[in-house]
């Protein structure tokens, strides 16, 4: 059960160490992009290369959808960046619902762990499994495994790292559930003294416009956590008041005292670009202006170069 490409290489391992698949489930075709044509989930379209059985529920309580899953009398489900499941579903096989979960939990339960991980500041990451039960993302860990996080790590940069380890890890636990040589150990057992548990919430637009009266470090951790999506953004202004909608995807921070004020931008209009906050400054390195593609900074100030003293909203 998995829809994005992060739960394509956990199926992909299925394949590999030889396991039968009696079905995928992913979530339904939906209209997507400026045309609204019909797209399929990454998961689908790798089972349709595979030639795997495909079930597509809009609703996981349906009766007819209950019924077809008894009938497929699997041993295991597998979880990977799919839904909120009802009891029906997680109880239906004999040896439970496994779920592979993107951080070193009990921290970072919730929709959006890579993103808040990167956001927080955090220097580690990884991936975790465990049983489903009623409390979402609260099972008995069966295995964990550690990555670090980069000082410039997207989003995108941990999401590959934990993609690709994490299905590893599910392997490696598939292995031990048919084998009945797992453990499972509470997950308040991996708490420190003294640790602070963090949540990691769905992420709306209100949550990606930057605030550019916090720290450097901050703005910048901000950034690479929304990278490539769904993106950190913000306006700039022209020295005659004049505002262009402008997202940001790469930076890097300079912990020094800004020579100007917050909020101004400096650069020779040609190969740099950075903004002034608090304990420094954020060096723009990729962005894309409203209407256009995304692009270097070098390639930007070709054909916007910014004359005169422009700010940041």
């Amino acid at each position: 059960m998995g829809t994005p490409e992060f739960a394509v290489a956990s199926l992909d391992q299925l394949i590999k160490n030889k396991y039968t698949v009696v079905s995928v489930i992913t979530a339904p075709d939906k209209p997507a992009g400026r045309g609204l044509e019909i797209h399929q989930s990454a998961v689908k379209k790798y089972a349709l290369e595979k030639g795997l059985p495909i079930i597509q529920p809009s609703n996981l309580k349906d009766p007819e959808f209950l019924t077809r899953l008894t009938s497929l009398q699997a041993d295991l489900q597998v979880v990977v960046a799919f839904r909120m499941l009802p009891e029906t579903v997680w109880r239906n096989p004999p040896l439970g619902t496994i779920n592979l979960h993107a951080s070193l939990l009990p921290q970072y339960r919730g929709a959006a762990p890579i993103n808040w991980a990167i956001i927080n500041g955090e220097k580690k990451s990884g991936v975790s499994t465990f049983f489903l039960q009623h409390q979402i993302d609260t099972g008995k860990i069966i295995s964990r495994r550690e990555v670090a996080i980069g000082e410039n790590d997207s989003a995108g940069d941990l999401h590959d790292k934990l993609r690709n380890i994490g299905s590893e890890l599910l392997a490696e636990t598939i292995r031990s559930i048919d084998e009945r040589t797992y453990t499972e150990t509470e997950q308040e057992k991996f708490v420190q003294p003294g640790e602070e548990l963090k949540h990691a919430p769905k992420i709306f637009k209100e949550h990606c416009k930057i605030d550019w009266t916090r720290s450097a470090a901050e703005i910048h951790n901000l950034i690479r956590g929304l990278s490539p999506y769904p993106t950190a953004f913000t306006e700039i202004v022209s020295p005659t008041g004049q505002m262009f909608p402008l997202k940001i995807f790469r930076t890097t921070k300079e912990m020094n005292s800004p020579s100007t004020q917050l909020r101004s931008i400096s650069s020779d209009s040609k190969t740099y670009l950075k903004v002034a906050a608090k304990s420094g400054y954020v060096s723009i390195h990729e962005l894309q202006l409203a209407g256009k593609k995304r692009m270097a900074t070098t390639e930007f100030l070709r054909g916007f170069p910014l004359t005169g003293q422009w700010t940041v909203s």
